[in-house]
């Protein structure tokens, strides 16, 4: 029975390590999914079948308490199913935050539960599994606070500005030292068990004082690095546990997240420490400040008219087209200005959205086609021979200040080229700043127009115009 694990751990790991490869392109994005969800069943399988006494088992673990084990997966079904299917898609970075917290604080509680329980039976674990186990609750336990406090920022029931005051990442540092300082001596001394309180509360505290002082425009980027840490935890569980699969499993994801961490770090031009710590998005640009500058606005029948005689439109896509739940109704604009010949493309930025992928999901959702959808890289050649570049609810990663102001805080953060294309539009409730709190000198530019209001219902009105015009 125990080799009969094994080989189930062997394939949910080649279905883990397949749904990587598969989720790295939409078409096969599906397949990805179906597989991870696979491998992780066939890996809750193995590990039930070897507990002692089911089925013969020879047992991985001392787990007997049935009924709990049933309950709680009863529970978790019936909390994530709902989720999944009623959970809006402008809320997929809550969700995937409010997971991350779950995963990190059910490896913390193992770890606490197995540091306990060791000691309740006079036993002591090998040094190089005690500190694996103090590295996994110290970062299951700060990424379940951290991710708790990124949901709050991404759902705006916490301010979306970073909370700063003096001397902040020094005191974060002393705290650091203080939870590390306390992690030794549990670990030298593992029958002082009145520390592990005190050191799990430490972390708890540390996984706040990590997020507040980071701005909106840095979540997606905080979501990959919460990933990193959550999948650290488990790979860290594995080791304190003697499970193999759940190193395996926890080393993919942790350097899958570090990986997406880093590409988005990129598509930014910042740091790690930057974002962590640059407190990015104080600076802030009021209304009447902007209302000072002209601009040129346009309405849906003037948007609709220049649309028809386009040649070419790039659709740059932004979290304001995810706050309108506006998907759909881009995809009719999308078939009734590719019915009429004009060629449309999607621009997509990496970091555009609140999390890596957002708006690929969204416009997946929307069945636009996977061919129509192009990365910066490959996109911004495209945008000086563009004739429309029609920009929804997207601001930073359009804002041209990256390119030319060296006093700005996003300069040289990679953006797409709209300000290249013959003309812009660009549909935005308001003249108000972005997450970073900085002004968009391309909404003042002669070829802009902005179009105010909301991305569906503007959207709706340009589609009643289009037709209006048919064999005019």
């Amino acid at each position: 029975m125990a080799q009969l694990v094994q080989y189930i751990y062997i394939v949910s790991a080649a279905l883990f390590i397949l749904s990587l490869k598969w989720l790295n392109h939409p078409a096969s994005s599906r397949r990805g999914v179906w597989s991870g969800a696979l491998g992780m069943l066939l890996a809750v399988i193995g590990t039930i079948v070897g507990f002692p006494g089911l089925l013969g088992g020879a047992g991985i673990g001392n787990v007997h308490n049935w009924g709990w084990i049933v309950a709680a997966m009863a529970i978790g079904t019936v909390v994530g199913v709902p989720i999944a299917y009623i959970m809006p898609m402008t809320a997929v970075p809550q969700r995937t935050a409010l997971s991350h917290a779950c995963g990190a604080l059910a490896a913390a509680l193992v770890g606490t539960a197995e540091f306990y329980q060791t000691n309740a039976l006079h036993e002591t674990l090998p040094t190089f599994q005690l500190v694996a186990l103090i590295i996994e609750t110290l970062l299951g336990y700060l990424t379940f606070t951290g991710s708790l406090m990124a949901m709050g920022k991404l759902q705006e029931v916490l301010p979306q500005r970073p909370i700063t005051y003096r001397n902040q990442n020094a005191v974060n540092f002393v705290l650091f030292v203080i939870a590390a300082g306390l992690a030794v001596r549990i670990v030298l001394v593992p029958t002082d068990t009145f520390l592990f309180p005190i050191f799990a509360g430490l972390a708890l505290l540390f996984g706040v004082l990590l997020i507040i002082p980071i701005g909106g425009a840095d979540m997606p980027t905080v979501i990959a690095i919460l990933n990193a840490y959550a999948g650290l935890s488990a790979c860290a569980m594995g080791f304190a546990l003697g499970n193999n699969l759940l190193v395996v499993a926890g080393a993919l994801d942790g350097s899958s997240g570090l990986i997406l961490s880093i590409i988005m770090c990129k598509a930014m031009n910042r740091s790690f420490t930057n974002v962590l710590f640059g407190a990015f998005g104080q600076m802030q640009t009021s209304h009447a400040q902007a209302q000072q500058r002209p601009y040129r606005s346009a309405s849906a029948e003037e948007a609709a008219a220049i649309l028809e005689s386009a040649g070419s439109v790039i659709v740059v896509p932004g979290y304001g087209l995810a706050v309108a739940q506006a998907q759909h109704k881009i995809r009719e604009l999308f078939d009734n200005l590719m019915r009429r010949g004009v060629d449309v493309k999607f621009a997509i930025h990496p970091v555009a959205g609140r999390m890596p992928g957002h708006m690929n999901v969204l416009l997946a959702e929307a069945d636009i086609p996977y061919d129509r959808l192009y990365e910066m890289d490959d996109i911004n050649g495209d945008f000086p021979q563009c004739d429309v570049a029609l920009v929804i609810g997207a601001n930073d990663v359009t804002n041209p200040s990256a390119r030319t102001d060296k006093t700005s805080p996003i300069f040289g953060m990679p953006i797409l080229d709209v300000d290249k294309a013959h003309t812009v539009m660009v549909i935005k409730r308001s003249m108000n700043p972005g997450f970073a709190g900085i002004d968009n000198p391309l909404y003042y530019m002669d070829k802009t127009l902005m179009l105010f209001g909301d991305a569906k219902a503007f959207v709706t009105e340009i589609l009643k115009e289009l037709p209006a015009r048919v064999g005019a």
